[in-house]
């Protein structure tokens, strides 16, 4: 079974930046969508960007458009976020998760087939 292990996350001041890596085990990373959710507390999970397999098609959500950026190395088993001009709308545990199915990119979280722990990423203002 695949495990996912997110580190990167940590406290940074309204407008700077961080990135994210999550880091997979098993040799079916290259073969799984990959996507980055996350959660603020008393919210629900919510989507924040997907990428295909080769790292060809990315989306993200409105909210991050334009500031985050997925990508992927799949000679390393890892995919990034890169999160710029971050705001502290931006706090929550960030979670990477993978996807074995037939879609290209997936924005539900409810189709993920495996997930990471999470990582904490807190924006003051």
């Amino acid at each position: 079974q695949v495990q996912l292990a997110e580190s990167g996350g940590g406290l940074v001041q309204a407008g700077g930046s961080l990135r994210l890596s999550c880091a997979a085990s098993g040799r079916t990373f290259s073969t799984s969508v990959m996507g980055w959710f996350r959660q603020a507390p008393g919210k629900e999970r919510e989507f924040v960007a997907t990428i295909s397999r080769r790292g060809r098609i990315t989306h993200y959500a409105d909210s991050v458009k334009g500031r985050f950026t997925i990508s992927r190395d799949n000679d390393k088993n890892t995919a990034y976020l890169q999160m710029n001009s971050l705001k502290p709308d931006d706090t929550a545990v960030y979670y990477c998760a993978g996807y074995y199915g037939g879609m290209s990119t997936v924005t539900n979280d409810y189709q993920y087939d495996y997930w990471g722990q999470g990582t904490q990423v807190t924006v003051s203002s």
